[in-house]
């Protein structure tokens, strides 16, 4: 019960910061569960499990609200999805602790991009469709590869291109209920297909998941209330500096500090 309240909160957090701007909540969820020791894929596997009902329950809010950007999302899906299922099949094909060091680093770099952007002006101007393919893909497979990236690799990339806080965010938030779905495919056909021997293992973060996935739900209505009551600039702050220090520990463990 004391891990499972533990998650609970980490995917309340992790939810409440990626409704309100639109990325984090993978990052969070997979560089925790990497720091309680998980294996890399069996991360990212865990938390775009639970993003399935956290994603459809902030995507149905900024549906509400009508924060989407309809031209935006439909060239944004196909790339990402795409770019997801490959990222999949590439991190099930390594042992976890050889990929780990990797995934580790990305989060570190994701970290502190942005603690970094929290620090420059976001430009509103309209975006360039002919940069949304390519952003889409690489959003995608780091999302799959890294447990999470979808939202910072997108939105960041959206917003430093010129887009509307307002419409990248809904936009970007209502895309990732299929990227999570299509890497969480990914996933269970390697398993089924007999590629990825140790998801057998799987079951044993049943509670993290669980944990996950209640604290996320919840949060996701609150969204909302969030993003009016803190700065957007505070909040890429608290997040871009715990996701760089998660990412330090994890550093300083594989190195042997710790």
């Amino acid at each position: 019960m004391e891990d499972f309240l533990l998650f609970a909160a980490v995917g309340f957090l992790a939810q409440a910061v990626d409704g309100a701007l639109g990325m984090a909540y993978g990052v969070i969820s997979s560089t925790v569960l990497l720091a309680f020791g998980v294996p890399p894929a069996q991360a990212s596997a865990s938390a775009h499990a639970a993003e399935l009902f956290t994603t459809a329950a902030s995507g149905s809010a900024h549906l509400y609200h009508r924060n989407i950007d309809w031209k935006l999302f439909w060239r944004l899906i196909p790339f990402g999805v795409v770019g997801g299922m490959i990222g999949a099949f590439v991190l099930t094909s390594f042992e976890g602790e050889q990929v780990k060091p990797i995934v580790t680093t990305y989060l570190a770099v994701i970290g502190s991009w942005l603690l970094f952007r929290s620090f420059r002006r976001i430009p509103t101007n309209p975006v360039k469709l002919r940069i949304v393919a390519p952003l889409g893909a690489v959003a995608g497979f780091l999302d799959a590869a890294g447990g999470g990236g979808w939202g910072p690799v997108a939105t960041t990339g959206l917003l430093g291109a010129g887009g509307q806080p307002r419409f990248v965010i809904g936009t970007v938030n209502a895309t990732e209920f299929l990227i999570a779905l299509s890497v969480s495919l990914s996933f269970l056909a390697t398993f089924v297909t007999g590629h990825w021997e140790q998801a057998g293992e799987f079951r044993d973060y049943l509670t993290s998941v669980g944990g996950l996935i209640v604290g996320g739900v919840l949060a996701a209505p609150l969204a909302g209330w969030i993003v009016k009551t803190l700065p957007e600039k505070t909040l890429l702050r608290l997040i871009g500096s715990l996701i760089t220090l998660l990412a330090g520990y994890q550093t300083l463990e594989l190195t042997g500090w710790l």
